[in-house]
């Protein structure tokens, strides 16, 4: 069982990282693409916008299997010490008609100067179901963190 600093680690990079990597896969290939994101208060799901005419949006209608990469490196020496990364796993759809506001909103909470954009009708508002976090830290330290195992992430 992952211990309560590792949560809180992990809280702490998804609520102050605004971005992270979304690595995709299709038969074209592996793609990966910078995107902003916000997290649901129970870290099971994260939120991202994309516009339907991307490679990525493609690539997730053909294989919804994700990666999300989000980092606090600072690129300099000290990182192999102190920076941490986690690697977000899971399966990427399109949000419900029926979710769209909730979610838009919490995206938007997050990234208000994405507003126009995402409310664009050629914009789609994603979710990835989270099935684990791949937490490192110190460099090769690797914790495994799933919502629901363990500490309640909202503690």
């Amino acid at each position: 069982m992952a211990g309560e600093k590792h949560w809180r680690r992990l809280k702490s990079l998804l609520h102050e990282q605004p971005l992270g990597v979304l690595a995709t896969s299709a038969r074209s290939g592996p793609h990966a693409a910078l995107v902003a994101f916000a997290v649901s208060r129970d870290l099971r799901e994260i939120l991202f916008a994309t516009s339907r005419a991307t490679r990525k949006f493609e690539s997730l209608r053909e294989q919804p299997g994700v990666a999300l990469l989000i980092d606090d490196r600072s690129n300099e020496v000290g990182d192999f010490r102190d920076a941490a990364a986690v690697t977000v796993h899971g399966r990427a759809e399109e949000v419900s008609l029926s979710r769209q506001e909730k979610a838009r909103s919490l995206y938007l909470a997050r990234h208000p100067y994405l507003s126009e954009f995402v409310r664009a009708p050629s914009c789609a508002l994603l979710g990835i179901a989270v099935e684990s976090y791949d937490l490192v830290v110190n460099f090769q330290d690797v914790h495994i963190l799933r919502p629901g195992d363990g500490l309640h992430p909202t503690d």
